[in-house]
């Protein structure tokens, strides 16, 4: 198979999909790794290290989608990637098309087999997409943290405090992968950290291995949190749908001003009636008095480290698909079957046809035909 690798066209995003040493695990095994030149410099591999793993160098973004049979990438695609997929084309890469009707129909006039990271699902856990909510969980804090400051707009409070003075209160919208790894970072500085969750049995799990507050996740329970938070961070997911709107502009007007929210769900729609997605170049707005950050792809910050995290979860379905075709490669790993987002023009993602209102079909009917 023609494994295409193009360079990610994304406001800032430096990642890249493939490692050089996945290349040449892919080229060992028979297939044709085509890399656009320059696709890996952002995250630190130059092209030599490519040729050396034995790709082939391809001058043009347009030229990789052309010649593979498979486009691995980092983020969706955007609208001047839209008319140079083909049918029945496979792409991988997180889609996240719940959010986004535009991205969805244009895949869909494709024709492309679009298969998502972000909603390949195994006991319950989401392998593609963990790595990523763990670099955005624990760069929220970060980022939180130096927004917080008063040189940034912020109210001036340090997270950690210091002896004689309380830390800063930090509230954590979720359990999840994000919403555990944003923790982790806040209680590591010394900060006040309360997560909200609605799973019994996670914040149980919670309790007893982390040094935190946990709290039932209902509205009264935010709002009476609000008046008192610092940094507030948006880590709600629902496996390929919309994120829940759980922050309303008027509990907004309850923080106090200065305060941060930074909303890791933004890629899912955010989590927060005033979310709106921005840039790595332009990250923040303020709205009533609170300073929102809401980059659709924080770990784009940390390429490297990204790259690395990303391509040791994915390389081992790249090279599945390639070795096998779809089908049987579904039949190796039936978790396949739910990154199906899109087929041949046919929403195959529950959610994302809910999102919608769009027809779903069943990606197994699809398949036997």
């Amino acid at each position: 198979m023609k494994i295409g690798v193009p360079k990610e066209i994304k406001q800032q995003e430096n990642r890249v999909s493939l490692l050089p040493s996945a290349a040449y695990q892919l080229k060992k095994r028979g297939h044709q790794v085509l890399v656009e030149q320059g696709a890996g410099v952002g995250s630190g591999y130059p092209d030599a290290d490519y040729e050396h793993a034995g790709a082939t160098m391809i001058p043009t973004h347009a030229g990789v989608f052309e010649e593979a049979d498979m486009i691995v990438k980092v983020k969706e695609p955007l609208p001047e990637e839209y008319p140079l997929l083909r049918p029945k084309q496979l792409l991988f890469t997180y889609l996240h098309l719940a959010a986004n009707r535009t991205l969805t129909d244009a895949l869909a006039k494709s024709g492309a087999i679009c298969i998502a990271y972000e909603t390949i699902e195994i006991n319950h856990r989401l392998p593609l997409l963990e790595p990523m909510s763990e670099i955005a969980g624990r760069m929220s804090v970060f980022v939180g943290g130096n927004l917080l400051s008063k040189h940034h707009g912020g109210a001036g409070v340090l997270l950690g405090g210091v002896p004689g003075v309380l830390p800063g209160k930090v509230v954590v919208l979720g359990g999840g992968t994000s919403g555990v790894n944003a923790a982790r970072m806040a209680t590591g500085v010394g900060a006040d950290v309360t997560i909200l969750e609605v799973d019994l049995e996670r914040m149980r799990f919670l309790d007893i291995t982390m040094h935190t507050h946990t709290l039932f996740s209902s509205e009264a329970h935010l709002v009476s949190l609000l008046p008192t938070v610092d940094l507030l961070i948006g880590a709600v997911l629902v496996p390929g749908a919309r994120a829940p709107k759980l922050i309303t502009r008027e509990m907004l007007k309850q923080m106090r001003p200065g305060s941060v929210l930074v909303d890791i769900a933004v890629d899912q729609g955010g989590c927060a009636e005033t979310t709106r997605p921005t840039t790595h170049h332009d990250p923040t707005y303020i709205e009533e008095g609170v300073t929102h950050y809401c980059v659709a792809n924080m770990p784009g910050a940390y390429a490297r480290t990204a790259t690395q995290a990303l391509t040791n979860v994915t390389g081992r379905y790249v090279e599945m698909l390639a070795d096998l075709g779809l089908k049987e490669a579904i039949g190796r790993q039936p978790a396949l079957l739910g990154g199906i987002n899109l087929y041949e023009g046919k929403i195959t993602c529950q959610a994302v046809a809910e999102a919608h209102g769009m027809e779903f079909h069943d990606p197994r009917t699809l398949l036997a035909a």
